[in-house]
């Protein structure tokens, strides 16, 4: 894979640069409750080396009832300055998983307008399966001040969702599973209704990476996209259940050059639970 510190780097690029003061890793490992894994405790079993646990369930808004929202500016400063993260480091996250949940906390910086954001592709499992280093201490971290300049066209919210939908003027790309979508499955969450938001095309994430959790390369995600229908040359609007798996959708896009996309934050975990709002099933 070609290394672009500002999407995704591999495990050869961030062994090559672990040493670089101004690096920073985060594990951003995250798990839906019946995975029946502990992110935390994984991570102070082992982590790479430097690495600080970024938690996507605390570093959100606690003012909203909907799971993980991004935080506000001011929390998301004041947890960075704690993490010792901040301006002027190249930032690399990873996950337990391989791919799954770093590419939303990609997105959160982003979103708070640090650019030198990127995604260890194949992410901890990878980088344990090739023998790399890793050690159980969390590292000694210094306040770092972050600079946000917050970036408003990369989410959407539930009104210019439904908006988007009515027009078609966005595409709408829902990363869930193909049952899911259809309405043939049932949600994990309690309450939501089945199915997705109407005009939605769907490329389930797992479409756009190998069997080793890595990303495809970006001529595979093209034909990916394509042929769940989605027009590369439209803007488009990502989401999945809870604004998680949205982001790597996101991520993909951005391996593609496709720069125009925003992502649902509130996700299926809001529209399904929204009466007033639509929803279609079966395909798209």
């Amino acid at each position: 894979m070609s290394d672009d510190p500002k999407t995704l780097v591999s495990t050869d690029w961030l062994a090559n640069h672990l040493k670089d003061p101004d690096l920073r890793v985060l594990d951003a490992s995250w798990y839906l409750p019946d995975a029946g894994r502990d992110a935390r405790a994984e991570y102070h079993a082992a982590h790479v080396p430097g690495a600080r646990f970024f938690d996507i369930d605390e570093i959100s808004d606690a003012r909203s009832d909907l799971p993980h929202m991004a935080p506000p500016v001011e929390k998301f400063m004041s947890r960075m300055r704690r993490m010792g993260v901040g301006d002027g480091h190249q930032i690399v996250v990873y996950d337990g998983a391989g791919l799954l949940s770093a590419p939303r906390v990609w997105w959160l910086f982003k979103l708070m307008g640090h650019r030198d954001v990127a995604v260890l592709d194949g992410g901890f499992p990878k980088w344990q399966a090739e023998g790399r280093p890793t050690e159980d201490l969390a590292p000694v971290v210094k306040d770092r001040h972050l600079t946000v300049r917050y970036q408003n066209q990369l989410v959407r919210d539930v009104t210019q969702v439904s908006q988007a939908s009515k027009l078609g003027t966005t595409q709408i790309v829902d990363a869930r599973a193909a049952a899911r979508f259809r309405g043939d499955a049932p949600e994990p969450r309690e309450g939501l209704r089945a199915g997705h938001i109407p005009g939605a095309r769907n490329v389930p994430f797992n479409t756009l990476l190998n069997t080793d959790q890595t990303m495809k390369s970006p001529d595979q995600l093209r034909t990916v996209f394509e042929g769940a229908g989605v027009d590369l040359s439209a803007p488009v609007i990502t989401s999945c259940g809870s604004g998680i798996t949205a982001a790597i959708l996101g991520l993909a896009l951005e391996r593609i050059g496709h720069d125009r996309w925003s992502l649902y934050d509130g996700s299926w975990a809001e529209w399904g639970m929204f009466p007033t709002v639509p929803v279609a099933t079966g395909d798209a």
